[in-house]
């Protein structure tokens, strides 16, 4: 009498390499997805960081009366007389987020904003807990495009396919 050695409790070593093998082919068709999207990220997240210090330019610029005041009594920044930061700031915040949107000179313009973004909290002595904790979200925002750059739906990207240099 024959008895098998098999019992229901045992598996086949090629039954776990396929179990594996279609683990492993799932995540790749998963992580395949995701890097297909990764050029809408990058855009998403630098027409936002861009949006947040353009919009703060606008507002200068918009009230400029009110921004000379602003930097007269409550912005203390470092090494310029408050009239010439007023102007800097509102160019840096109205020029920089431009060309961080289009991606043009995209990483040069996160670094701007970056080094911007600290001068800013730096500057203002009154900024509470929530100020700072958005601050530092947009200073690593940009710092993921300075390291990263603007990605591939960008002027830089063009650019560089265009005529082979980086940008």
């Amino acid at each position: 009498m024959m008895t098998s050695m098999a019992t229901p409790m045992m598996t086949p070593v090629g039954a776990r390499r396929s179990l594996a093998a279609r683990v492993a082919e799932l995540y790749a068709k998963a992580a395949d997805l995701l890097q297909a999207a990764s050029p809408l990220a990058d855009l998403a997240l630098r027409v936002y960081v861009a949006n947040v210090f353009w919009a703060s330019g606008l507002a200068k610029a918009q009230s400029w009366q009110t921004t000379l005041q602003l930097f007269e009594y409550e912005y203390r920044v470092p090494l310029l007389p408050p009239a010439p930061a007023a102007y800097a700031g509102t160019f840096t915040e109205l020029f920089f987020p431009a060309l961080l949107a289009l991606g043009l000179g995209g990483r040069l313009a996160a670094a701007v904003l970056f080094v911007f973004n600290i001068i800013a909290v730096v500057s203002y002595p009154d900024l509470n807990a929530a100020g700072i904790a958005q601050h530092k979200v947009w200073g690593l925002m940009l710092l993921v495009l300075v390291l990263h750059g603007p990605g591939a739906l960008s002027c830089d990207r063009l650019l560089r396919n265009r005529f082979g240099t980086r940008t």
